[in-house]
């Protein structure tokens, strides 16, 4: 009786070559197509655990946390100045999906800072706000913009407590004259005031008063 052989299955060489390309763990700088580069940890081929990110069109870093693929934890992002060719970090803090989330620290350009609260990249909560000018907003924040209720210090001291939406003074709300003595409290709407009552307030330590005290009703 003959007896048939049967030829042995083999594995194309392209499955035992994939599988070694697949990265998990700790890997060395592994580099794209497009000349970014990552070190840091895998999972199922994707960054996953701790890692630094260089991206080579704008040389921007990010060290941090990922999870799948995403910034994901905690981590900081800087960028190249172009002038002073060093880097200046630009936020740092928690961030979910790739966007920032949690709370964080974010430097923009001429001295400007926010500390506080974000959500899905923008700043929402609780948050304070140091201004170019030397002013400062604290309190509540709505999809990037000052929302709910909030206190904004100006450079002279003089500060408004109150109300806001959009971005604007809106509401009820305070406004301290602190360099001439009074108070202005009423309401807002867009930033405007509408209504409302003034009074002498810390005349005695204003450093410039008015020239005569306001009549009390």
């Amino acid at each position: 009786m003959p007896i048939v052989k049967y030829p042995r299955a083999t594995e194309p060489l392209w499955h035992e070559w994939d599988r070694k390309a697949q990265k998990c763990g700790l890997r060395h700088t592994v580099y794209a197509v497009n000349g970014d580069q990552y070190t840091g940890e895998w999972l199922d081929n994707l960054k996953h655990g701790k890692g630094t990110q260089v991206w080579k069109r704008t040389r921007a870093i990010y060290s941090g946390d990922w999870k799948f693929g995403k910034r994901d934890g905690y981590g900081s992002y800087s960028t190249l100045d172009p002038v002073t060719k060093e880097y200046k970090k630009v936020y740092t803090g928690w961030w979910k999906n790739d966007k920032k989330c949690g709370y964080g620290v974010t430097f923009y350009p001429g001295g400007e800072r926010y500390e506080g609260e974000w959500s899905d990249g923008l700043r929402n909560g609780w948050g304070r706000m140091y201004y170019w000018d030397g002013s400062i907003y604290e309190g509540q924040w709505v999809e990037d913009r000052p929302g709910g209720q909030g206190m904004l210090r100006l450079p002279n001291e003089n500060r408004y407590e109150g109300g806001w939406k959009d971005g604007k003074k809106h509401g009820p709300g305070k406004f301290f004259y602190l360099d001439k003595g009074q108070l202005f409290e009423g309401t807002w709407a867009a930033g405007i005031p509408k209504c409302g009552i003034l009074v002498d307030f810390g005349r005695v330590e204003a450093p410039a008063p008015t020239q005569y005290p306001i009549p009390k009703v």
